[in-house]
């Protein structure tokens, strides 16, 4: 079997351009559902919209070609953009996580007393 290498960079192109909407979607939906006050619709749809878009692009990939090269770059694609959003998220400070960092980094303005047992 050998290795078509034109058809796994065209599927990874496309699945590239295609992960990165979908995971820009993702944000965006996120960022309104916060927003909402009905956030379990507005996501519903957002999966719905997204997942069918990364299905209906991924099928068109795949039934262009006679192999499955263009699927697997289609696929390894979508994986690398998903580590890499992981990463960044991961990386973006809440405003929670920073409020708790500062208070635990500030130091108290009164000595520790070490606790006294027995009455």
């Amino acid at each position: 079997m050998s290795m078509d290498w034109d058809a796994l960079l065209r599927g990874f192109l496309w699945g590239l351009s295609v992960s990165l909407l979908f995971f820009a979607g993702l944000a965006w939906g996120m960022r309104l559902a916060l927003r909402s006050t009905q956030p379990a619709s507005l996501l519903l749809l957002s999966a719905a919209l997204r997942i069918a878009a990364l299905l209906g692009v991924g099928y068109w990939v795949s039934a262009r070609s006679n192999n499955a090269w263009p699927l697997a770059g289609y696929a390894l694609a979508f994986f690398v953009v998903r580590v890499l959003a992981i990463a960044r998220a991961r990386m973006v400070p809440t405003p929670t996580s920073t409020q708790t960092q500062t208070q635990t980094q500030t130091p108290s303005r009164t000595p520790a007393t070490p606790e006294r047992g027995g009455a």
